[in-house]
């Protein structure tokens, strides 16, 4: 059994380093998790991460990085069922900015129908 996520109680401070430009060329580990922390990529089965159809949408998603953004290229990633942690690396100082969009067809399928357990 899990604990329901508080954010008052589960509150953590930034660990970003103040007045850094995090478009600058390096590697950086990324972590993005799921709204309210709704188990929606899989599950995890004797000790094995059993991703679903949203997990391999993440999955596709990441493996496309470098060919949306020609600057950038991926490393470790791993998708869990509430969470994906993966690194990019940015090759050089041209800034590369935020990214908020997903591709087309990802968008169509989230929006058409959210059904964690298909």
């Amino acid at each position: 059994m899990t604990m329901p996520y508080d954010p008052h109680k589960n509150h953590r401070r930034s660990i970003r380093l103040r007045d850094y430009d995090y478009s600058r060329a390096g590697a950086y580990l990324v972590t993005m998790c799921v709204q309210g922390r709704q188990r929606i990529f899989g599950e995890i089965i004797d000790g094995k991460m059993n991703t679903n159809r949203f997990g391999e949408i993440v999955i596709q998603c990441w493996n496309d990085v470098p060919n949306r953004y020609q600057n950038v290229q991926t490393d470790a990633f791993v998708v869990m069922p509430d969470r994906v942690h993966g690194i990019i690396i940015i090759n050089e100082d041209d800034t590369v900015g935020a990214i908020h969009e997903l591709p087309r067809q990802e968008q169509q399928l989230l929006q058409t129908r959210f059904d964690p357990h298909p």
